[in-house]
């Protein structure tokens, strides 16, 4: 005849088994899940060494924007170490291609006085990176969109984004090099 368990020592050993279970089925699965260190992960092919970056088109009013975005992405690029980067479109294995399609600022909060206190500033791009050996899309996002807050510096009051921008060249600066690394994380780590 058995000897009988106490019911919550028996209870406590299967639940530690299955979650070590579970866990151990969890850990198993991660090393083909597709997940890396941010930045260190890239889906494009091996072959991929040399990235044109040609300036990117600006579809908006602000002045040299374009230069400033091309400059950021290229930047980016280069930060990660593992392309050579060109402004060309020729004898290279892939081309990313920009185009700004939007900004627009819009005043958020407002003081006692009934002034902009904060603004969101959205910027919105379409970017796409082409294998030139394969001819074929490699990534796509045809309505990337970034949006920031910043507070607005004393006697501002300016939801065209020149003038914002023309008041706050840091917030432009900020604003592009965030636009950049998310326009760069996207690519390489394909989310």
């Amino acid at each position: 005849m058995r000897t009988p368990r106490p019911l919550g020592q028996s209870h406590s050993r299967r639940r530690a088994l299955v979650t070590f279970s579970a866990l151990l089925a969890a850990a198993v699965g991660l090393p083909g899940c597709g997940y890396s260190l941010a930045g260190r992960g890239s889906f494009l092919p091996e072959y991929i060494k040399v990235i044109g970056v040609p300036t990117f088109a600006n579809r908006t009013t602000l002045f040299n924007l374009e230069t400033q975005m091309t400059e950021k992405v290229r930047g980016e690029l280069i930060g990660r170490g593992k392309y050579k980067i060109v402004p060309e479109t020729q004898n290279v294995d892939a081309v990313l291609i920009g185009e700004i399609t939007g900004v627009a600022v819009a005043p958020l909060t407002f003081t006692g006085q009934q002034l902009a206190s904060r603004y969101a500033i959205t910027m919105s791009a379409r970017v796409s990176l082409q294998d030139q050996r394969e001819n074929k899309l490699l990534w796509e996002n045809p309505s990337l969109v970034f949006r920031q807050e910043y507070d607005a510096q004393s006697g501002q009051n300016a939801t065209d984004p020149a003038a914002f921008f023309g008041q706050d060249q840091n917030a432009l600066d900020r604003m592009t090099t965030e636009f950049a690394r998310s326009i760069v994380s996207a690519l390489l780590e394909a989310f």
